[in-house]
């Protein structure tokens, strides 16, 4: 089938500038809006218009992203059906993909490294709040903008409302769900994971940044499944011989990727203020971190 482009076509008052993406279940637009300006205008895909898991599933993202109102969230502006179409339209975030500018730019300096974190940390607090789970954290699925420095949230195509009804969540389990290098272990076997899965995905992010590698280097799908499940990680330190951190700064990248949720920071922001103290105490140090940015240069030059 060939996919259809309503571009240049007006939908719930959203005009469709030009078709900017598309993935499994929606097309993404650049679109105009009167009050809003420019805006993300995501479709449901026609194959899955006539399947009702696929439309309660779009709805479910929009539904979970609206109730997350924070700076660092993109911000949902509208959803829902008409003219047969599902809809959902979103702030249009200046930048491009964290995945994108990490994969020219890493290693990332250790402080802006740090600054992401916490501006992450914030935004899925307020989703923790909201009672929303992330459960896909990654680079994709954060948009960045490097001229202010500013990363935004998005996708809550998969996550999961941590206040459903006990019977309601247990048609649920069994199944995993996020992405293999960024998800945490316990959800591997089907658990109902909460909050402090996301902690695990946001180290595990910090780790990326501050490497451009992975904490668990399996080469395929089924060998990274089976480290996840019994391995530690690779010490942050051994990611790269090139590249030398300060033992604080490791230790507490290391501290949000402990495989037991009870033993990681127990949230975002305990996780986030740990990097930073991290920082803070090697620059008064003055060794490790200077030993981070010499790595950092030499690698760079």
């Amino acid at each position: 089938m060939v996919n259809e482009n309503l571009a240049g076509r007006t939908i719930a008052g959203y005009r469709l500038i030009e078709r900017i993406g598309e993935g499994g279940t929606a097309e993404v637009y650049r679109a105009e809006h009167p009050g809003h300006g420019a805006c993300a205008f995501k479709v449901l895909r026609q194959r899955l218009r006539g399947d009702p898991t696929a439309v309660k599933r779009f709805l479910r993202e929009a539904g979970y992203g609206a109730r997350v109102v924070h700076p660092g969230v993109v911000r949902t502006y509208d959803f829902g059906e008409t003219d047969g179409l599902h809809y959902l339209a979103l702030e249009w975030a200046p930048g491009e993909a964290l995945a994108a500018y990490v994969a020219r730019h890493a290693p990332l300096p250790p402080p802006l490294v740090a600054k992401i974190v916490r501006q992450l940390a914030d935004a899925l607090a307020a989703a923790h709040a909201a009672g929303i789970i992330h459960r896909d954290l990654k680079p994709e699925n954060i948009m960045y903008d490097p001229q202010h420095e500013q990363a935004h949230l998005l996708d809550f195509g998969i996550a999961r409302d941590a206040e459903l009804p006990a019977e309601d969540r247990l048609t649920r389990t069994g199944f995993f769900v996020g992405t293999l290098q960024y998800v945490a272990p316990e959800a591997l076997s089907g658990e109902l994971v909460d909050h402090r899965a996301d902690i695990f995905s946001l180290a595990t992010i910090s780790y990326y940044l501050l490497t451009g590698r992975h904490p668990y280097t399996g080469r395929n799908p089924r060998e990274l499944f089976q480290q996840l499940l019994r391995d530690p990680p690779l010490p942050l330190s051994d990611a790269d011989p090139s590249l030398k951190f300060a033992p604080a700064l490791e230790a507490a990248v290391m501290h949000g990727l402990a495989r037991d949720p009870a033993q990681r920071p127990q949230t975002t922001a305990a996780f986030a203020d740990g990097i930073e103290a991290a920082l803070a105490g090697a620059a008064r140090g003055g060794g490790g971190l200077f030993g981070a940015f010499k790595a950092f240069g030499k690698r760079k030059g």
